[in-house]
């Protein structure tokens, strides 16, 4: 995929980021202070499959309420469970 369709997929999923669980948001909103401008292929679609969840599946799965048995997922959710500052 080229730079601007991947800029767009990765604009469209920091827009999807924005939740009503205010939880949710909030380390939504700290995953995209650390982030590059732009997800590469790999990352943005394990964050699009986790932004399709519905917001307590997410929340159970980010606050470690629950595990996911897909690898790549896994990973996705440690990305967006890091502290501040990493």
């Amino acid at each position: 995929m080229t730079a601007e369709p991947q800029r767009i997929r990765t604009e469209k999923l920091r827009w999807h980021s924005r939740r009503a669980l205010l939880e949710l948001d909030l380390v939504l909103q700290r995953f995209w202070q650390r982030q590059p401008d732009i997800l590469g292929e790999g990352q943005a679609a394990q964050l699009e499959r986790l932004l399709a969840l519905e917001d307590h599946d997410l929340w159970d799965l980010l606050s470690g309420r629950r595990a996911s048995t897909d690898p790549a997922l896994r990973d996705m959710v440690a990305r967006l469970r890091q502290p501040a500052g990493n």
